[in-house]
């Protein structure tokens, strides 16, 4: 048999090719002349640089950067060198779990370094970039990112502007001439899983603005503020994006990537398969899919990882079956099966804590024992 395995990491235990070496071994163990190729899998969230870099033969780089709150932090991105390709998580550098529950006001957190990351990956040499933009605890509506890069905001009286969501209703003046030349010459994938717009009911403040510690009178704010900023941002640039599904991602930095950047925004699993080119090659003559993830439920439908590779399956071969292994099935995760996945299999054989689930030996023994046990259905005993 022709087995393809792309599993998505099981997050706080297995990356993605950490999880798919032990369903290789479960598979192999039961069917030692099968061909069996793993790839990286992730949706652009957490795990998307260690996903790429190492399944792709990168290696990732650390860079020292402007946290959230303004404070210098460590931070990293992901070099492809065979591409000139750096992949991101913009979480690295301004995630929630970066700012104490008491500090989360998003009129105080920065996008700032994010955009330094953007710039030590283009000054290295890199021309495309994969950005996951998932985790923020911003509503910045990428001012800080494209101060980095070199855009200038300027108050009434020419004075700079402040780098901080609660600094875009005093930017007055918009000067893209000194945006860093070698950004200028790249290309921004942006994994993008919301379809909100930037402002109104459904926009970044109102939505998310709460989980980032804004009060209904900020939300208020805000709104009003990004409405005002994005005016401005749509006459410099001569791009109206503000109504754009995703523009309202991580706090608008969709918008940013769109009108400032030509950033496109695509589904994170479309967008992470379309970057690992042997893939598809190894699905057309697959006779087997193995993919999965931590938790399947209802969500899992709705263009996850895991269903974006079963989806390419299909269309390189119809006749490949698709399985997903995953360490637990709520409620609502057949929803999966009208997805393209034939059938998930839970992972968990006997009763046991979550701790001790998610011990890394744990999960790769259960990932292998119900990989071979899932493949004595489709292939003989050896």
């Amino acid at each position: 048999m022709n087995i393809v395995v792309a599993i998505d990491s099981f997050k706080g235990c297995l990356s993605s090719l950490e999880a798919g070496e032990a369903a290789r071994n479960g598979l192999l163990a039961r069917d030692p002349s099968a061909q069996v190729r793993v790839f990286p899998l992730a949706d652009g969230g957490e795990g998307t640089v260690e996903a790429l870099t190492a399944g792709l033969g990168g290696s990732i780089e650390h860079v020292t950067v402007t946290g959230p709150l303004g404070e210098p932090i460590e931070s990293r991105y992901g070099y492809l060198p065979k591409t000139q390709t750096a992949v991101i998580e913009m979480a690295d550098a301004a995630g929630l779990p970066m700012v104490p529950t008491e500090k989360r006001n998003p009129l105080h957190t920065t996008t700032y370094g994010v955009g330094e990351l953007i710039r030590a990956a283009a000054h290295r040499g890199c021309r495309r970039f994969i950005i996951g933009i998932g985790g923020s605890a911003t509503n910045d509506c990428g001012l800080g990112m494209l101060s980095a890069l070199g855009v200038r905001f300027q108050k009434t009286d020419g004075s700079p502007a402040g780098i901080a969501g609660g600094d875009l209703r005093d930017v007055a003046v918009i000067d893209l001439a000194a945006l860093d030349g070698a950004v200028r010459k790249a290309t921004f994938s942006i994994a993008c899983d919301v379809t909100n717009p930037l402002c109104g009911k459904n926009g970044c403040s109102a939505v998310y603005g709460p989980q980032k510690g804004a009060t209904p009178e900020i939300v208020t704010r805000m709104d009003a503020d990004i409405r005002h900023f994005a005016e401005l941002a749509e006459r410099a640039t001569g791009v109206a994006t503000m109504e754009r599904a995703g523009a309202g991602a991580a706090g608008g930095l969709g918008f940013a990537f769109s009108a400032f950047l030509g950033g496109s925004l695509v589904p994170g699993g479309t967008l992470i398969l379309s970057a690992i080119p042997a893939i598809r090659e190894a699905l057309a003559s697959a006779d087997l899919l193995v993919t999965g993830e931590g938790c399947m439920d209802g969500q899992s439908a709705m263009g996850k990882a895991p269903v974006a590779v079963a989806a390419l399956a299909k269309k390189c071969r119809s006749a490949c079956r698709t399985i997903a292994l995953c360490g637990g099935a709520k409620r609502g995760a057949e929803a999966v099966n009208a997805a393209g996945i034939d059938a998930f299999f839970p992972i968990l054989s006997m009763p046991m804590t979550l701790d001790e689930a998610m011990h890394p030996a744990t999960a790769r023994e259960n990932l292998a024992r119900t990989a071979r046990q899932v493949l004595g259905l489709l292939a003989p005993c050896r």
